[in-house]
């Protein structure tokens, strides 16, 4: 069973394609780690996100930095969406996406284009949400939790600017499969909107819960 989790950045859908695995006990993939190291390896590189030579070179990063802690930073997140832009880099890493959903006995995978691109074939889809002011709420929240000093402004301009480059790039857009459930969680909590992708999963593939 391939189940495939879109949606915005801070949408909270990492934390249902979580919950998702353990429930149904799947292996689960969180493709933004792959972007986030791209973005992270050219920073490293001292290259520039924003061209494509730079960013395609750093595809090639080493697998321990998938470990890297420094991939969890807000900055490395904008990073990552500044490379994801690129054609060049998506092809890359394309391969590796497609093998993780089609391994033996099925997988879970987070993303902006699992449903559209990496697996439109997947046996569930979702497609999680919430208002750019949410999802801002609890990114700053998140943030003063870790010590970072940033303000909400700060925050929400960040959503705004990702969601803008995610939804508006030429290859593999951030975008709703047609098929896929709309999981809008402004106004729930973490186990409500959890319940609700378990239930809507159980329903399509018709697996016990």
């Amino acid at each position: 069973m391939i189940i495939a989790v879109d949606g915005p950045t801070a949408s909270g859908k990492g934390t249902i394609a979580r919950a998702l695995a353990d429930h149904f006990g799947l292996p689960v993939l969180d493709t933004g780690m792959l972007y986030r190291a791209v973005g992270y390896q050219t920073q490293l590189n001292h290259g520039d996100p924003d061209d494509s030579a730079d960013a395609l070179a750093a595809c090639d990063f080493p697998d321990g930095l998938l470990h890297d802690p420094a991939l969890r930073y807000e900055s490395t997140g904008s990073l990552a969406s500044r490379v994801s832009i690129h054609p060049a880099v998506r092809k890359a890493l394309f391969q590796r996406q497609v093998d993780f959903a089609n391994q033996p006995g099925g997988a879970v995978l987070d993303g902006r284009d699992i449903g559209t691109v990496i697996a439109p074939h997947a046996d569930a889809k979702l497609f999680v949400t919430a208002s750019p002011e949410e999802r801002a709420r609890r990114r700053h929240a998140e943030m003063l939790g870790r010590g970072v000093d940033v303000t909400y402004d700060a925050v929400l301009a960040d959503i705004h600017a990702r969601d803008a480059r995610d939804t508006g790039r030429a290859d593999a857009p951030l975008l709703r499969a047609t098929d896929a459930l709309l999981l809008d969680n402004t106004t729930l909590d973490r186990d409500a909107a959890v319940a609700a992708a378990i239930a809507f999963v159980v329903g399509r593939v018709g697996k016990p819960g």
